[in-house]
C-alpha cells in the first residue's frame, strides 16, 4: 500500500509537471520533479518504511545499526552485508550520506547532481573550504547551471562559533 500511495504522488507530480509544461508562461525549473532523499544521520524509522517500497524491519535494523555513516561508500559497504549491489543502489535512490565539505571522499561528493568523478577530484583538491558557501561557490565554477538549493540539501549543517 504505501509502494501504491508513493506511486500515486509521483503520478500525480509528473502529471502536475507537465499540466504546468503546457503554460508557456511558466519556466521550465517548475516542472522538475522534486526528489525528496533520507538523510542517512537523521532518519526516523518512519520515514524509512513511509518512503521506501518494501522495506522490512530488518533492513530498518541494519539502517541505524552503522550510524553515524561517514561516507557513501561506508553505506554500500555495511548495507551490502545483507542485500546485493542491485538492491543498495535502489536504496540509494531515497537515501544520502550528508557531505561534509573537507572530509568527504569523491564518492559521496558524487551524490550531489551533476558532480562527476572529475569534478570531485578538483573539488577535493582544492580544500580545505572555509564554508559551505565557499565550497558551493566552487562547484558553481564547474556547474554553472547548479541548483544550489538542492545541492545545499546534501550538505552537512555548518557549526556555528560563539
Amino acid at each position: 500500500m504505501k509502494y501504491l500511495n508513493l506511486t500515486l504522488i509521483t503520478l500525480l507530480m509528473l502529471s502536475l509537471g507537465s499540466a504546468i509544461a503546457q503554460d508557456t508562461s511558466t519556466d521550465e525549473a517548475s516542472t522538475e520533479e522534486i526528489i525528496v532523499k533520507i538523510n542517512l544521520n537523521d532518519m526516523t524509522r518512519e520515514q524509512l518504511t513511509d518512503t521506501i517500497p518494501d522495506f522490512g524491519r530488518r533492513m530498518v535494523r541494519e539502517f541505524f545499526e552503522y550510524q553515524p555513516y561517514i561516507s557513501i561508500q561506508q553505506f554500500r559497504r555495511e548495507i551490502g552485508k545483507y542485500v546485493d549491489d542491485e538492491q543498495v543502489a535502489f536504496y540509494e535512490q531515497f537515501i544520502y550520506v550528508p557531505v561534509d565539505i573537507n572530509e568527504s571522499d569523491a564518492a559521496t561528493l558524487m551524490q550531489i547532481e551533476g558532480i562527476s568523478e572529475e569534478i570531485a577530484e578538483e573539488l577535493l583538491a582544492a580544500r580545505p573550504y572555509e564554508s559551505n558557501d565557499a565550497f558551493l561557490e566552487k562547484l558553481t565554477e564547474f556547474l554553472p547551471e547548479l541548483n544550489q538549493e538542492a545541492a545545499v540539501s546534501f550538505l552537512k549543517i555548518e557549526e556555528k562559533e560563539e
